[in-house]
């Protein structure tokens, strides 16, 4: 058996080539493209033709590089980033080369602990791509929703307190419409209940009532040059969260079609 611990990243990959006995029988940096990807296949069946004779080390479960191992028919056993963290520590020094070694080095004393990763249905492939997307989408989201909070706190605090959620549709087409105190304020009962009513607000006729009692109260006002600048910003985030919005209910009905 020969260990093999790849050390990934976005433009090269590191591998170190351990044999039974722990020396070190081979070591290359190939770049991440088609044909760098060929020279880590060629590599390593030069080492063995049996394929099943190897135990590549990799700290991901997804990505081009594992799907190309996984299609070339190469073991692939995925550990946790911090199980080499241990063992770097203990060596002291950090480099990629470093890194594939301990990989190999893991592989080597802890093969039978490892789980080997097993290729996935297109079906189910799709999902877990769907999903992890998704979630970059969310984060993004969050990111978002903290920048429009922090600046509406510079400049209308009390949109802060008329909606239980920034980052609902309701709350966004309102703020699209009203991005000022003052034009709020303005804005008449029947007005603001169009435009909820027209968001898809489960209740806009209560809603529009609370919000024009909120706004009616004593507010604390930013001068004209905030107003000015810190509206622009929220209409440039708002326009973002909607799309951002959309495209995460776009991508939950997906999954759920693939799920259930």
């Amino acid at each position: 058996m020969w260990y093999v611990g790849l050390d990934w990243a976005d433009e090269h990959h590191d591998l170190v080539i351990l044999d039974e006995a722990g020396r070190q029988v081979g070591s290359r940096r190939v770049a991440h493209s088609r044909q760098g990807l060929q020279e880590l296949k060629d590599v390593l069946l030069s080492v063995t033709p049996e394929p099943e004779q190897l135990a590549c080390i990799v700290e991901t479960t997804h990505g081009l590089l594992i799907t190309f191992l996984l299609e070339a028919g190469l073991p692939v056993y995925p550990v946790n980033p911090k199980t080499v963290d241990r063992r770097r520590n203990a060596a002291g020094a950090k480099t990629d080369q470093i890194d594939a070694y301990l990989l190999a080095k893991t592989g080597r004393s802890d093969l039978a602990d490892l789980r080997r990763l097993q290729p996935d249905s297109p079906q189910v492939a799709e999902l877990k791509t769907l999903t992890r997307d998704q979630d970059g989408l969310i984060q993004m989201q969050t990111r978002l929703v903290n920048q429009l909070t922090a600046c509406l706190k510079d400049y209308y605090p009390a949109a802060l307190s008329l909606f239980c959620k920034l980052h609902q549709p309701s709350t966004l087409v309102f703020l699209q419409t009203y991005p000022t105190p003052e034009k709020a304020q303005a804005a008449s009962f029947d007005e603001i209940k169009a435009i909820l009513h027209e968001a898809k607000h489960p209740t806009a006729a209560k809603a529009a009532a609370r919000i024009l009692e909120v706004l009616r109260q004593p507010q604390l006002r930013a001068d004209e040059v905030t107003i000015r600048t810190k509206s622009r910003l929220m209409l440039s985030l708002v326009r973002q969260l909607l799309v951002v919005v959309q495209d995460i209910a776009a991508y939950e009905k997906e999954v759920r079609t693939l799920f259930f």
